[in-house]
């Protein structure tokens, strides 16, 4: 599975170049939107670059005056290193070069002070630009453009598909992929490059995909495909799908590509805050000082990003012993803590935009109290506020109903209450090392693995899509996960759908409990599992229809959806990816628009 950030298309030898890379673009703008541009060569073989923020659209008519071309790389962007600006939006380069770019490079800050200190001067923010002078500076010290991408590539660390053009090589295009996407198109008279083939279904379905390591050199007659020094082949592909469905991926719904995206969405905004299996915020800029000064966190957010507070208040309790609430945004201004320098406030949100939130965040400022925001989109009105902020590299989220972000962001959260912990002196290296890896290496894995048990959790959906009620229960951070699910289920199913701490049944919800009435009940906790075995016989003998997520490995009699081996610290990432299945597979059997439910909106920039 792969990240999607960012669009990349390439075109050599198509006499309407201009229109194709216009094309692309347009179809890619469902992985990114806030920036566009393009590298061609004009009829006189000279490089020009046009860019700007905002959508495609809107460089439209200046690509369009370029006199003819019939070789250039196109971008579309998802932010992840600079605010949304035209200087941060690709093509990036000098004059010699020009590079599309999507992924991260992890040692951008390093790259960046060592080509300083020779003489570079950089004009955005971005590690993209970082990669292409280190490219111009190879170029400049070897005897082919092969070797120098080579060298430079050598030098990279985190991932990347790159898309680059020479000043000097105007019908040729270089592609190299690491981690990330990109295939090079088959036409006649012409070829191309996509980081995926939405962008090409007009003009050709016979593609390669290239591999880690790969760096091609593309014309309108040949493709050289190179590893490891060596030209190699690989196998020709065909596509057989429509544009629809290539924007998704292959999968029915976004909703359902963006669940199976949560894996490496973790992993790609764990990465970069992880040195030696530890976590390191210096590269966000966070003054880490904050969590020895501080006395008590305050989390505000709204809806799916409340529950993930809900996840960060348990860890920020236990790792760092810090005490830790969670608001919900649009109270915290009617009933606002009496908040000072010595708390944070931690506004989470995926769009950075969610009006309750930024005034939340605003009112918090006011009053004396540092913030910090956990958001996905860079430059965004709660990140530009913030007095730090932490970004989440889910890339774009296109379903209203919030899934890959719910799990970066329960993950960055815990991230920092582990170091948060080290900081106040209540984790050792050993442990903080532990729980990383857990955090990092297994959740992920475990995802994965529930993933590959998709039929199973449908099977489950079958007994919830009929009812017109269901219940979830739990208890500890299970109870924090039902309140995710139960949101989940109604938003997207319409079935009316309550979270009860389980303990909380017997004080008026059980007279609820009917014969046939789904309960879903989480138990994750193997210190609960006695607790939660009684609750959940007391909703069974009156009838109810029981689901049971569970570690535990004892039969109970009920529909079980055992979860994979994993520590219970971070077990909830693997329940949260059956919850959204869950509530995924009864959508669709329901017949709902699962992408779009009824009377709501991807980002609620109203009060």
């Amino acid at each position: 599975m792969v990240l999607y950030m960012c669009g990349i298309i390439g075109c050599v030898g198509n006499e309407n170049t201009l229109e194709v890379l216009l094309d692309g673009l347009t179809a890619l703008e469902y992985r990114g939107y806030d920036s566009a541009g393009v590298a061609v060569f004009d009829n006189t073989g000279k490089l020009r670059m046009v860019k700007d923020f905002g959508r495609v659209s809107k460089i439209t008519q200046e690509v369009l005056e370029i006199k003819s071309s019939s070789c250039g790389i196109g971008h579309t962007r998802w932010a992840t290193h600079g605010a949304v600006t035209k200087e941060n939006s690709h093509p990036h380069g000098s004059e010699g070069l020009q590079i599309v770019h999507n992924g991260i490079i992890e040692n951008h800050a390093h790259l960046k002070k060592e080509l300083t200190d020779i003489g570079y001067s950089f004009k955005s923010e971005t590690d993209t630009e970082v990669a292409a002078l280190l490219l111009d500076y190879y170029s400049k010290q070897s005897e082919s453009k092969l070797e120098a991408i080579g060298k430079t590539v050598k030098r990279l660390v985190g991932s990347y598909a790159l898309g680059i053009v020479f000043a000097d090589e105007p019908g040729v295009i270089y592609a190299v992929r690491k981690d990330s996407p990109l295939i090079i198109g088959i036409g006649e008279g012409a070829n191309y490059i996509a980081s995926d083939m939405t962008a090409l279904l007009k003009y050709t379905r016979e593609h390669y995909s290239l591999e880690n390591g790969d760096i091609a050199r593309i014309t309108a007659q040949d493709i050289e495909i190179y590893n490891t020094g060596e030209r190699i082949t690989r196998k020709k592909l065909y596509a057989d799908w429509d544009r629809s469905a290539a924007e998704k991926g292959g999968y029915p719904h976004f909703m359902l590509k963006e669940i199976y995206e949560s894996p490496d969405a973790v992993r790609s905004t764990l990465r970069v805050r992880i040195v030696d299996m530890l976590p390191d915020f210096s590269a966000d800029e966070l003054d880490e000082g904050i969590f020895e000064r501080i006395s008590r966190v305050y989390i505000v957010a709204c809806g799916t990003a409340m529950h993930a507070g809900l996840i960060g208040k348990s860890r920020l309790e236990a790792y760092a012993k810090l005490p830790a609430s969670v608001e919900i945004a649009s109270e915290f201004r009617y009933n606002p803590p009496m908040l000072s320098s010595d708390d944070l406030v931690i506004v989470i949100s995926q769009s950075g935009e969610t009006a309750d939130s930024l005034a939340a965040l605003r009112l918090s400022k006011q009053m004396g109290a540092k913030t910090l925001a956990v958001v996905n989109v860079v430059g965004s009105s709660i990140a530009k506020e913030a007095d730090f902020v932490l970004y989440t590299y889910a890339g774009p989220e296109i379903a209203v109903a919030s899934t890959k972000a719910y799990s970066v962001q329960s993950a960055l959260i815990t991230l920092l209450a582990v170091r948060a912990g080290m900081l106040r002196g209540f984790i050792d290296e050993s442990f903080a090392k532990t729980l990383v890896c857990e955090l990092y290496i297994d959740a992920p894995s475990a995802i994965e693995k529930m993933l590959e048990r998709a039929d199973e959790i449908k099977e489950c959906a079958e007994m919830l899509c009929e009812s017109d009620d269901a219940f979830f229960i739990g208890r500890g951070i299970d109870y924090a996960l039902a309140c995710e699910g139960s949101l989940k289920l109604k938003e997207i199913s319409y079935i009316h759908s309550e979270a009860y701490a389980a303990g909380e049944l017997k004080h008026g919800t059980i007279s609820l409990i009917t014969e046939g009435v789904p309960v879903i009940a989480l138990a994750s906790v193997s210190a609960l599992y006695d607790k939660m075995e009684s609750n959940i016989r007391e909703v069974a003998s009156r009838g109810a229809k029981v689901i049971l997520i569970t570690s535990d490995t004892r039969e109970y009699g009920y529909t079980m959806v055992r979860l994979p081996e994993i520590s219970e610290r971070v077990s909830f990432l693997p329940v949260a990816c059956v919850l959204q299945l869950l509530a995924y597979y009864t959508s669709v059997m329901r017949g709902c628009d699962v992408d779009k439910p009824r009377n709501l909106a991807k980002s609620v920039t109203v009060e």
